[in-house]
């Protein structure tokens, strides 16, 4: 199935929630007129439906393949992803000095949310890209800079990640890849990288001329544990002092994953060193590794819960069209016996405004996100904090939505939904990575109850429920939740233990989640009765009705689980527990 790009929603949450033409009034985003913001995300939404969206299917079917230390991706990829190179789409919010645009965060958002609508697994790669420019950028010195963001901004080179290792999984401080200085010689003052990395997100393949890997390595007499961890890029090919490629560095894709989806996304096992020849140039200062690689991370959160929203678009749109052609059964209770398309049915009706309704929702909040995190990049200290506190939130949240709509569609299509040649299913087995990686979703309630719990000694947090308090006082159950939410934040930081903080933290995160969701589609809809959008005046209305009255009571059903405490999870053994 192909989808529509959902320009005129996109475009809602660009203005009323990023609040871009604020941001148009700093000379740094002056260039994001309406005009450009327009044009940006119809353009991007016509390439990704007409380039991207067609290899969707073709990609989960065939998946990457690797051949002799190759990994090649089905016909097709190369070609799109060649014209999403010539077309600058890479570059949009990339730095200005290095053949960026400069453009707000906000936009760069948008073009990965359609190109992930259109192609998840696809998507991966340019995303991956993004954080290493972000990483390099801030960390990264002038040399560094000048020799790999030029073509990293372009898209002609892709960047990846290398965290995780086999034995380590999530504690990063677990890390066994060395790196040894090289004091003489051609290489001196860069270090020979050894070690295996896992899951590393198209860590090899034959679409970009060289692959940048940013790779966490541990020195030699290095502290123990996180402390000792530092952040080396290691290409995969050299590259010169003119710019051109060399010989290829001392590094190989083991083995790519069988996975239950993202097919088309080649995760890898990636060896460094089996001939002790890799070679790695170190970014920032050294045991400062893991403060670097946070900044990619950070990033690629953002667009992880972007990927919540992606995925439930496309699913929604499809169960949308199922459900108007599928007829079936009688109305109940109509006179007339004729059988009707199952969207006239109630509680497929339910399922349908529920997927759009937690879409939209999510929507809001990403686009929310992308605007506290533009204007701390201007420099407002509030709105970097604030960023902070939804960073967990929207990846989080945001990704348990994609996996709950893609499900829901499945629901919606019935039996065919089983069935993978519908394709339902695919957006379910696609959705399911995303509350996994870039930090579990219980990693991210982790993060909110204890370090962004106390950012500002408690006032980011507070600051935000009071906001959402003060201004949903005509929606008394919004208003509710918020006060819910500071609630259990006191309780948290007053009487609760760390046990019970994180007992609750995943409910608490939900919670919270849905409170800033909410509040920004109450926005949305009060910006349309104004005259905002109004082709989207009776949808919206619609959406942001069953999500005031159905989704956010449920939020506030979960108070009780977010300040239950930590003691029934501990009344047996781990012995008992697992017998």
């Amino acid at each position: 199935m192909t989808y529509t790009p959902a320009t005129q929603d996109q475009l809602l949450a660009i203005r009323v929630n990023a609040g871009i033409d604020d941001l148009a009034n700093n000379e740094k985003f002056a260039a994001a007129e309406p005009d450009m913001v327009e044009a940006i995300v119809a353009g991007i939404g016509e390439f990704a439906a007409g380039e991207w969206a067609p290899l969707n299917r073709i990609g989960d079917i065939e998946g990457a393949k690797l051949e002799n230390g190759v990994v090649r991706l089905p016909d097709g990829f190369a070609e799109a992803y060649a014209h999403y190179v010539e077309q600058g789409w890479n570059a949009i919010s990339g730095p200005v000095g290095f053949g960026g645009q400069g453009l707000p965060f906000t936009l760069s958002c948008n073009v990965l949310e359609n190109l992930g609508t259109a192609n998840m697994a696809f998507n991966l790669l340019p995303m991956l890209s993004v954080g290493a420019i972000e990483s390099l950028d801030h960390h990264g010195s002038a040399e560094l800079q000048e020799k790999y963001l030029p073509k990293l901004v372009s898209g002609e080179w892709s960047g990846t990640m290398n965290l995780t290792e086999p034995q380590a999984g999530s504690d990063v401080g677990a890390l066994r890849t060395t790196a040894r200085p090289i004091s003489e010689g051609e290489h001196a003052g860069k270090y020979f990288i050894k070690g295996q990395k896992i899951y590393i997100t198209w860590g090899e393949h034959d679409l970009a001329e060289n692959i940048i890997h940013l790779v966490l390595a541990r020195l030699p007499d290095a502290p123990e544990g996180t402390r000792g961890i530092s952040l080396f890029v290691v290409p995969k090919y050299h590259v010169k002092e003119d710019g051109s490629l060399g010989s290829h560095n001392d590094l190989r894709c083991v083995s790519i994953e069988h996975k239950l989806g993202i097919n088309a996304s080649p995760t890898c096992v990636m060896s460094y060193g089996d001939n002790d020849e890799c070679i790695g140039e170190l970014v920032g200062a050294e045991n400062r590794g893991l403060m670097a690689m946070f900044t990619m991370m950070n990033n690629a959160r953002i667009n992880v819960g972007n990927q919540g929203v992606q995925i439930g678009e496309r699913a929604t749109q499809q169960a949308f069209a199922y459900a108007q052609e599928r007829v079936q059964s009688a109305r109940a209770g109509s006179p007339d016996r004729s059988s009707v398309a199952i969207i006239d049915h109630p509680d497929v009706r339910r399922m349908l405004l529920r997927m759009k309704a937690l879409t939209e929702g999510a929507r809001a909040l990403l686009y929310y996100t992308a605007g506290q995190v533009d204007r701390g990049t201007l420099g407002d200290a509030g709105a970097r904090a604030r960023g902070e506190v939804l960073t967990p939130l929207i990846k989080a949240w945001g990704t348990d939505i994609g996996i709950e709509v893609a499900n829901l569609g499945v629901q919606v299509h019935g039996g065919m939904g089983f069935i993978e040649e519908t394709g339902a299913a695919q957006h379910w087995r696609d959705s399911r990575i995303a509350p996994i990686y870039e930090g579990t979703n219980g990693i991210q309630a982790v993060d909110l109850v204890t370090r962004k719990l106390a950012l500002d000694d408690g006032a980011a947090l507070a600051t935000l429920t009071a906001d959402i308090a003060r201004d949903a006082q005509d929606e008394p159950t919004l208003a509710a939740l918020a006060a819910d939410c500071d609630t259990v934040a006191k309780w948290m930081r007053s009487d609760a233990s760390v046990d019970d903080r994180l007992a609750g933290s995943v409910p608490f995160c939900t919670m919270l989640a849905v409170a800033v969701a909410g509040w920004q589609l109450l926005r949305q809809l009060r910006a349309i009765k104004d005259g905002a959008a109004p082709e989207l005046a009776a949808t919206k209305a619609a959406s942001v009705r069953f999500f005031l009255d159905r989704i956010v009571p449920e939020a506030r059903g979960l108070t009780a689980a977010a300040t239950a405490g930590a003691e029934s999870l501990y009344t047996l053994t781990a012995e008992q527990l697992a017998g």
